[in-house]
């Protein structure tokens, strides 16, 4: 072998780094030369601000309700005003989540209709490789649409999501992973059902949002729906990201308790995933793809 053809050679961690960026670069082409993916990043959210946004600052004139300073955690809210916050900070929040779902899900299904599962099965990709590589992409995806719902809140409302403090970084972690385990587990559910699946890129996470107390209290629920609600992570998280709007302290009991619903969700969503893919191939299900 030449000088020139043993310099060429990766070595496997390279490779595999290469073949990550690969996958998250050919999804980043995909968004930036169809505009009508656009609708989903930007277009959604920033009307989901608008609409959410809007309804608390009604709240708020209604209600008379503005800031009065407490001798206890700090800044109090008045209930309309804080009514009008928790509906930007839920707004801001469950964006991060959705859209790291949706762009985790939607990533697989643009293979599928493209067809070009056979072509993935064939290269030496490895099944940990693509999901990194749709997961950066996915991780850039949500940032663009983050930041247009949080610029929105504070240039139309004032609302400034950094002020959540320090402890807006583990709830943001904590609510990436919610995302990427669900879009797992509905991946593995389109690998095993097919196209009759796809519905729940969109739909499955929205039967979550009024269990998880996105914009209030699971309190506020019918009882019967309580025990369930409270056994989500994501029902933790969002009362952690309440507790900060708020004005509290870091709720630490709910971020521990967040973290080992989402450690637990995480590593079922896995393995569910594994089963499906191994079933996938053994059934031969490629097939619906081809």
């Amino acid at each position: 072998m030449s000088a020139v053809e043993a310099s060429d050679l990766r070595s496997p961690a390279a490779a595999s780094a290469y073949r990550v960026r690969a996958v998250a670069r050919r999804h980043w082409l995909v968004l930036r030369r169809s505009p009508h993916r656009i609708f989903d990043v930007l277009v959604w959210p920033v009307v989901d601000t608008l609409l959410y946004g809007s309804i608390g600052l009604f709240a708020a004139k209604a209600t008379g309700g503005g800031t009065q300073t407490g001798t206890g955690t700090g800044t109090e809210l008045g209930t309309g005003t804080a009514f009008a916050v928790f509906l930007l900070s839920g707004t801001v929040l469950w964006h991060l989540v959705h859209q790291t779902q949706i762009s985790l899900a939607t990533g697989f299904l643009e293979e599928t209709w493209s067809r070009n599962v056979i072509g993935l099965l064939t290269t030496p990709l490895r099944g940990w490789e693509y999901l990194a590589g749709v997961g950066l992409f996915a991780l850039v995806r949500t940032a663009l649409s983050t930041l247009a719902v949080a610029t929105l809140a504070f240039s139309a409302y004032a609302f400034d999501v950094t002020s959540l403090g320090l402890g807006l970084i583990p709830v943001a972690a904590l609510l990436l992973l919610c995302g990427w385990a669900v879009a797992l587990a509905v991946v593995g559910l389109v690998l095993r059902y097919g196209s009759g699946a796809e519905a729940l890129v969109w739909g499955g996470l929205s039967v979550v949002m009024p269990l998880s107390g996105v914009f209030y209290p699971v309190s506020t629920l019918p009882g019967a729906l309580q025990p369930v609600a409270q056994a989500l992570p994501t029902t933790h998280v969002f009362a952690a990201g309440r507790a900060l709007a708020g004005g509290g302290p870091t709720p630490w009991r709910e971020l521990a308790v967040a973290t080992l619903g989402t450690v637990t969700l995480l590593l079922l969503a896995l393995f569910f995933l594994g089963r499906m893919v191994a079933s996938f191939r053994r059934r031969g299900l490629v097939t619906r793809y081809s």
